[in-house]
């Protein structure tokens, strides 16, 4: 279900203290495929930006200058550290902001992002990532990376039929400010997906400080299958 044909249920989810979220777009996206879902927050009152920075070509050094950027400017426009949302690759950067600068990242909120795969591991995208890595212009690899464990609170949404990535390199190792939640749907269609969304609005509505698992109830808990063995 996509979130505007569900658009009514949102206004329904808690709204919390108005937030600042910086959305980061997945490999080869762009701040176009973000707009339902900045738009989504903004009507329950949060201050939902895009990164400004094009399409997501890959971890190339002005990516990784302008992330660092857009993190600062919102910081300082908000006062307070922000949370970071991001769909596939961009979340993979969010978790990475995260561990560079927690002092300006309150939470991090990714869609399908793989940031648990292995140097060898292949998705459907890896001729295009091979293509545009063989420009030697990326200044960040697989080997140089262990993001397993953020040192700010995170969810991590997912879906077993993503079509993209392999979900089990979604999962985050659980402990009291972590979590994995899936839900229904594809890779492509996570930034659209009205039970993320539904996520994404309950982390955002959590009091400073006093961070939860999500729990669904009622009707929405239909949403949100069983977590899958691994």
């Amino acid at each position: 279900m996509g979130l505007f044909a569900a658009a009514s249920l949102l206004p329904r989810r808690p709204k919390g203290r108005k937030q600042s979220v910086l959305v980061l777009p997945g490999f080869v996206a762009s701040d176009m495929s973000t707009i339902p879902l900045r738009a989504s927050l903004r009507r329950l009152g949060h201050r939902a930006v895009g990164w400004k920075l094009g399409r997501n070509l890959g971890p190339t050094k002005a990516i990784f200058d302008g992330i660092h950027r857009r993190l600062d400017e919102e910081a300082q426009h908000a006062q307070h550290p922000v949370t970071v949302v991001g769909w596939s690759l961009g979340g993979v950067y969010a978790r990475l902001l995260a561990q560079e600068r927690p002092d300006l990242v309150h939470q991090v909120i990714s869609l399908g992002s793989p940031f648990n795969i292995g140097a060898s591991d292949r998705t459907t995208v890896s001729p295009l990532w091979d293509a545009l890595h063989s420009r030697g212009e990326f200044v960040r690899d697989r080997e140089s990376l262990d993001l397993d464990e953020i040192p700010v609170p995170s969810t991590s949404i997912y879906t077993t039929t993503d079509g993209v990535v392999s979900w089990q390199s979604c999962i985050q190792t659980e402990h009291d400010h972590a979590e994995n939640t899936r839900v229904y749907g594809s890779h492509c269609g996570l930034g659209v997906n009205v039970a993320a969304a539904t996520v994404i609005a309950d982390r955002l509505a959590q009091p400073r400080n006093h961070w939860r698992p999500f729990e669904p109830s009622g009707a929405m808990a239909r949403l949100f299958p069983a977590e899958p063995d691994q």
